[in-house]
């Protein structure tokens, strides 16, 4: 069987399937991930899209935070020539985005930290934070809106925030929606991808 039918191209990305040889290999080798990080997520696509869109600032230096595989941070590192960190809490994600970042030539900086213990002078001097389907429990609500206000006070221009629609996100975004430079919409990415989802983006150009 050809790999081909296990590889996906989108956004200008090499993108592996759950069934590809590598994929299965690397599930093999580590540890079960436990905060869901074992796929890539419809919402990535919502916010990669959505960052095409309405892109960073060409060399930005960007913190993908609860980043799973690391494909929106991937995808700035490889379109915009950003400098990306990627943040995760579960450190089993991280040889499924070493590996992707490898295969479309970019280097991402990992770290294993949740975004309740990053502080906000580790915040200090980054550009832009970037998240996807990062608050799928009530629990993440207001840990993730204390990271948004940690953020705000190291000066940090502007983050992005995908979901696919979950009643947690909604909360969170709400409060923040009808601020200025706070961008709050539904966002559809065409086919061949075919998903949905909410963007929160706050210091929206």
């Amino acid at each position: 069987m050809s790999n081909d039918q296990h590889i996906r191209e989108a956004f200008g990305l090499t993108l592996l399937k759950n069934s590809h040889p590598d994929i299965r290999r690397l599930k093999r080798q580590t540890a079960n991930t436990t905060l869901h990080g074992n796929k890539f997520w419809q919402a990535a696509s919502v916010l990669i899209d959505y960052l095409q869109e309405f892109p960073p600032e060409p060399g930005s230096r960007i913190l993908e935070i609860g980043c799973g595989w690391g494909l929106a941070g991937i995808f700035c590192a490889k379109q915009y020539g950003c400098e990306v960190v990627a943040l995760d809490a579960d450190e089993s994600v991280f040889p499924f985005l070493e590996h992707h970042a490898l295969l479309n030539q970019v280097q991402v900086d990992t770290v294993q930290m949740g975004t309740e213990a990053v502080t906000t002078e580790q915040l200090a001097g980054f550009d832009l934070v970037i998240g996807s389907d990062i608050c799928f429990w009530e629990s993440l609500t207001q840990a993730l809106g204390e990271f948004i206000e940690r953020a705000i006070d190291a000066d940090i221009e502007r983050m992005v925030i995908a979901d696919p629609g979950r009643p947690t996100f909604r909360t969170l975004a709400e409060a923040y929606a009808g601020h200025d430079y706070v961008r709050y919409t539904d966002w559809a990415v065409p086919e061949p991808h075919n998903s949905w989802g909410l963007i929160l983006d706050l210091g929206a150009p």
